[in-house]
Formats: C-alpha cells, sequence, structure tokens
C-alpha cells in the first residue's frame, strides 16, 4: 500500500498518474491506492478496510497486474455498518459488513479495465465509500474489434 508520500509517484508508475492513461486517470483522487500480490498459483489476493470514521475504502483504488482470480478480504474497522457490492465475472458479490466484522470474496476479472464497487447501504456511497479495482493489460486480440490501430497515450 502507498503512503501519501509516494502515491502520486506509484500512480504515474502504474500508468494512472494522467486521464486518459488507464482510463481512470485522477477520479478518485481521496484514500490510498494498493497493488494485488500474486500467488504462486497465479490467483491475487489482497485486503481492503474501512477504517473508524473514515467512510472510505483503504486502498480506495486497487489494482490487479492482470485479469484473473482475485481473492478479497475486506474488513469493517468501522462502528458502523456498512456492505460491499463487488463486481465480477457473472455475477456481483454481495458481503454484509456489520461493525468490527470481516469477509471474503473470490472475485474473476478476466478483462482488462477499471470495476467500480461500493457500499450501497444508506447514503454510503453519496458520503464516498466508493472504490475501484483496476486491472492492468491489453484486449486478448479475439476481443478487439475490426478497426485501424487507434493512437495510444
Amino acid at each position: 500500500m502507498a503512503t501519501s508520500q509516494d502515491r502520486d509517484l506509484l500512480l504515474d508508475k502504474l500508468g494512472l498518474g494522467a486521464q486518459n492513461k488507464a482510463a481512470l486517470g485522477r477520479v478518485l483522487n481521496t484514500g490510498n491506492i494498493g497493488e494485488a500480490t500474486e500467488r504462486a498459483d497465479g490467483r491475487m489476493e489482497a485486503t481492503i478496510r474501512i477504517r473508524p470514521d473514515e467512510i472510505c475504502w483503504d486502498p480506495s483504488i486497487l489494482v490487479m497486474p492482470h485479469g484473473g482470480d482475485l481473492e478479497l478480504e475486506l474488513i469493517n474497522d468501522d462502528l458502523n455498518t456498512h456492505c460491499a457490492l463487488l463486481p465480477s465475472n457473472g455475477d456481483r458479490k454481495f458481503i454484509w459488513l456489520v461493525n468490527h466484522s470481516r469477509g471474503r470474496a473470490t472475485l474473476n476479472l478476466d478483462g482488462p479495465g477499471y470495476y467500480w464497487y461500493s457500499s450501497p447501504t444508506g447514503n454510503d456511497e453519496g458520503r464516498g465509500l466508493t472504490g475501484a479495482i483496476v486491472v492492468l493489460g491489453d484486449v486478448p486480440p479475439e476481443a478487439r474489434l475490426d478497426r485501424p490501430d487507434q493512437p495510444r497515450p
């Protein structure tokens, strides 16, 4: 996980430091950015938490180096109940997070892009409890549109 001092350096390294670099740019300006770790079996894992009285996922941007399976641990350290509505191919995942609880979800995000997640309980989204999982990489050749090459930043 990046501290506030090296956040800008990590955003630049991952291609997320400017608009249109990885389609996300500087949309989520609050919170930390983190990277999923890849295990020997190819699956990735990460932990995201809600800290007390912050109404913010930590990290609010999670970066996967490529598409695949992600084992995500969610921790609610807050005094309020929240939930997580998470993206996954085939069907979204929903986890109820009462105060001081944790949950686990296995997500499959096989294509590059960014996937939003949030806590749709009460007004959590309106107060900032939204985040993104960014999957790096290129679209496979069989999924590309039949058109001329486009300029890339």
